[in-house]
């Protein structure tokens, strides 16, 4: 840390023009100097020596770190409060949820929705144990459908299919012929049309459409 003697002999003052008034309770100086670089110098010099002081009052760095006991964040007293998680053998956890018993697996859509539940909306009791897979046997989860079986669904398809293809072979065979007859133009107006090569209409002796 530098001494009053030092931070006088680096600033350079000019001895007559200047006045220095060193307090030796708070290590402040007061400049009044008439060339203003002369007082950023001196301004310098000041933090310079603060954040000396404030270095030297730090605290160790385990001691920095915490003031608990021992006792209290000991790695023995941590161990004990917060064990390691069990590992446990297919056999023990054949579910791989570390060892928690699921309730039977039923949708909530499918339980009584008249019955004195709880919880009302979900359908549920207080206390009652929670499925791991609740976020899709929940009552939010994706409604299903269950008021057709998939055997009755397609035979419903099949009869479907088969209607319309029936309908429209009736309709084929029932539906009466064109009233019209084409029109017929003498020589298939093939001057007019552009000549030989051209696509000529109907004349007289085609086929019949």
């Amino acid at each position: 840390m530098p001494t009053y003697g030092q931070l006088l002999t680096d600033l350079n003052l000019p001895g007559p023009r200047s006045i220095v008034i060193v307090n030796h309770l708070n290590c402040s100086i007061v400049v009044g100097i008439a060339a203003p670089t002369i007082a950023k110098m001196l301004s310098r010099r000041i933090a310079r020596a603060s954040q000396l002081r404030m270095a030297a009052r730090r605290l160790p760095v385990v001691q920095h770190r915490t003031f608990m006991p021992e006792q209290v964040t000991g790695r023995k007293e941590i161990d004990e409060q917060y064990p390691d998680f069990p590992t446990l053998s297919e056999a023990e956890d054949p579910g791989q949820n570390g060892g928690y018993i699921n309730p039977p697996r039923i949708k909530r859509q499918f339980r009584d929705p008249h019955s004195d539940w709880w919880d009302k909306q979900e359908r549920r009791n207080y206390g009652e144990p929670v499925h791991e897979d609740n976020d899709i046997l929940g009552m939010f989860s994706p409604y299903e459908y269950t008021w057709v079986s998939p055997a009755k669904g397609l035979f419903q398809i099949g009869c479907f299919v088969a209607t319309v293809l029936g309908l429209c072979f009736v309709i084929k065979q029932t539906y009466p012929d064109q009233v019209s007859y084409p029109r017929e133009f003498e020589g298939g107006l093939v001057k007019e049309l552009g000549g030989a090569g051209a696509l000529r209409a109907r004349k007289a002796g085609d086929a019949d459409p």
